[in-house]
Parts: C-alpha cells; structure tokens; sequence
C-alpha cells in the first residue's frame, strides 16, 4: 500500500471501530490532540463501520472483537471496498497468534491495547507513511513469513474461521464458555457451536480434550 497523506491543511481523518464506548472517547480525545489527527467518525459494531465510511476517513482504527463480527472479518471487507484505506489493529489480543492473521486479512499494522499511548501515535503515523507498524519482538519475523507465499494453510489450526481461531485462542487462556460469550459479546449458545465445530474440524472428540489441545497449543506458541 502507498502512504496515503492529507490534503495540504487537512488534518488525516480517522475512523475509530471499537465496541468500547471508553476506548473510542478515550482514542478520541488523544488523537484530536493532535494538530494534524482528527476523528471524524466512530463504531461499535461493523455494519456501523461501513455506514460511517460515508465520511471518507483517511484511517480506520479496527478492534478485532466487535459486538456483531470478527474485526478481522470487517478488516477483510474494508481492504475489499476501500484499498487505499490505511487501516490499524488495536487489539487486547496477543500480538503473537493475531498479528499475522491481522496483516494478511489486510491491515497496515498491528498493536495492542496494552502499549503506551504514544507507541499509538506512533503507529498511525507510521502506517500513514505507508510502512507496516509491529511491535520490535514481530516485524522481522512477520515481515520475512508475509514476503514468502503460502503453497497451502499448514496444520489444522488453518482450517478455523476467524471467530472460531478467537474461540480456540480464549480456551487456551483458560476462560469458561460463558466467560468467552461476554468477551466476544456472543451468547453462551453461539459459543457452544463455535466450540463444536472447532472439535470437528479437528477432529476433537469431547471438551476435556479440546481443552487441553488448546493449552498445549498456546504454549506451543
């Protein structure tokens, strides 16, 4: 992606997609201290993200846990629709099972909640030169995996949906169903048929060892 730069005068105009209402204010009021950032517009969900595109940001700032779809999801279809569209993730998930699911579905950047707010800043800035923002520890080995085509997805966890990959990844982290239901804004029962297509997919017979899978599989990482 080439870097896509304001009109001389005109500050970047930023969409911000995230179902906290706290994050987007707090986003909000950091950026707009900025004499050349401004949000324009702001999301919860991802069919409000689409609709806000009707004020032509120059950035998105994409969470990857939305109330009604995958951030990914949105990413995919917002890198469809806009390609000039320079798009951030800011995600409380980890950097090492998402950041490069993040890059390929079409993001610019990837960054977690968990950084200061200035490495924020510096994030947007960097992705609206048109470079690819990563944490130190990620951008050597993400940017040599993203230069080397795939001949096919390997191992079974590449089978998984984008929803289901979340699911998997919350498991492992030890979170019951109804815990992942409130964090993924899904409801206990969506889970629960998230969680048995994942067994099938892998072919998983019973809870217990979908669970263990899923721990084995994040200290693996």
């Amino acid at each position: 992606m080439n870097g896509k730069s304001s009109s001389p005068g005109r500050a970047t105009q930023i969409l911000i997609v995230d179902d906290h209402p706290i994050i987007r204010e707090g986003m909000t009021h950091l950026l707009n201290l900025q004499g050349d950032l401004h949000v324009c517009c702001a999301a919860g969900r991802a069919d409000e993200a689409l609709a806000a595109m009707a004020c032509q940001p120059d950035m998105a700032i994409v969470d990857i846990s939305l109330q009604s779809d995958s951030g990914l999801d949105l990413v995919k279809t917002l890198r469809h629709r806009y390609p000039d569209l320079a798009i951030l993730v800011l995600s409380m998930h980890d950097e090492s099972l998402f950041a490069e699911r993040a890059l390929r579905a079409g993001a610019n950047g990837y960054l977690m909640k968990l950084e200061a707010t200035d490495h924020v800043v510096s994030a947007i800035r960097e992705v609206l030169a048109g470079n690819i923002y990563l944490s130190a520890a990620m951008h050597e080995k993400l940017a040599r995996a993203l230069t080397v085509p795939r001949k096919k997805p390997e191992g079974p966890i590449a089978s998984l949906s984008e929803r289901e990959f979340e699911v998997l990844h919350l498991i492992g982290l030890g979170f019951s169903t109804r815990e992942i239901a409130g964090k993924l804004n899904r409801s206990v029962k969506t889970i629960e048929t998230h969680q048995a297509n994942i067994k099938e997919k892998l072919n998983i017979r019973s809870g217990k060892e979908l669970m263990r899978f899923a721990i084995q599989w994040i200290e693996g990482q």
